[in-house]
């Protein structure tokens, strides 16, 4: 499918390297425009991509629209491609932050065939995880090109909207906490004596491996904390202490305090 993104920022930048290396899409079945010509020129030089003058120009030669802009250009967006979105009915696939499924029927005036992605920033290494679901309009083809495109940069989570604000935690927001686990682990190490490349190296590989074994082996990972918690030994003692000093707690608390600032915004 022909497929057209509005905006060619870091995420935008991510997404078309993810579907371009998978062989998800050819750099011909590829376009891009940004108001930042300079930065659709960049990836037409990586890619090999073409490149359109306006978003309206996107909209008139793709059979999928990425709306990749933020959120306070997006309203604009959909005003200029209006006319060419009720005529031709391409796919909307919108990976604009915070901008539910109802405003785009609201601001077009029409619903169009839609699909909503979150990706988070893990997509720049191929490793996100993206929640996506449709409109009313949207096909059961358009569903499976979404879980396809969103597969390219990592995998997929088909679901219900409702729960798109939790997923922005655990999804989008959790990254964050995974690298300042990291962090701190690898300083821990620094204070026995790691130098501190070596540390976060690691202790990077280690998060990363721990991820594969949850993901892979289809063991949960309460079992997996037994099966390395010797009685008596050392992993059972730190183990201990995290749970002491409020670890599993602490993690609740940022959840819960992320997810209700998403309902204040």
């Amino acid at each position: 499918m022909k497929t057209g993104f509005i905006g060619a920022g870091n995420m935008a930048s991510a997404i078309i390297e993810g579907l371009v290396s998978s062989a998800c899409l050819a750099p011909g079945d590829l376009a891009v425009f940004d108001v930042d010509a300079g930065k659709a020129a960049a990836l037409q030089k990586k890619h090999g991509l073409a490149v359109c003058g306006s978003a309206r120009e996107i909209a008139q030669s793709c059979a999928c629209v990425v709306l990749a802009v933020k959120p306070n250009v997006l309203a604009s967006v959909l005003g200029e491609i209006r006319d060419v979105v009720r005529e031709n009915k391409p796919l909307l696939l919108t990976i604009a932050a915070g901008k539910p499924l109802s405003f785009y029927s609201e601001t077009l005036g029409f619903a169009p065939r839609l699909v909503r992605v979150m990706p988070n920033i893990n997509a720049v290494v191929g490793e996100a995880v993206t929640a996506y679901c449709g409109n009313e309009n949207a096909t059961a083809d358009d569903l499976a090109f979404a879980a396809r495109f969103c597969g390219a940069f990592g995998t997929a989570q088909a679901l219900p909207e409702t729960l798109f604000p939790v997923f922005g935690v655990v999804g989008g927001s959790a990254p964050a906490f995974a690298y300042l686990f990291i962090d701190a682990l690898a300083r821990a190490a620094v204070r026995y004596g790691m130098p501190r490349d070596k540390a976060l190296a690691v202790c990077a590989q280690t998060a990363l491996g721990s991820a594969r074994m949850v993901l892979e082996s289809g063991v949960h990972p309460q079992e997996l904390i037994d099966r390395v918690c010797s009685p008596g030994g050392t992993t059972i003692e730190g183990i201990a202490a995290l749970q002491q000093h409020g670890f599993e707690a602490a993690l609740a608390e940022a959840v819960g305090a992320a997810v209700e600032k998403d309902k204040r915004l």
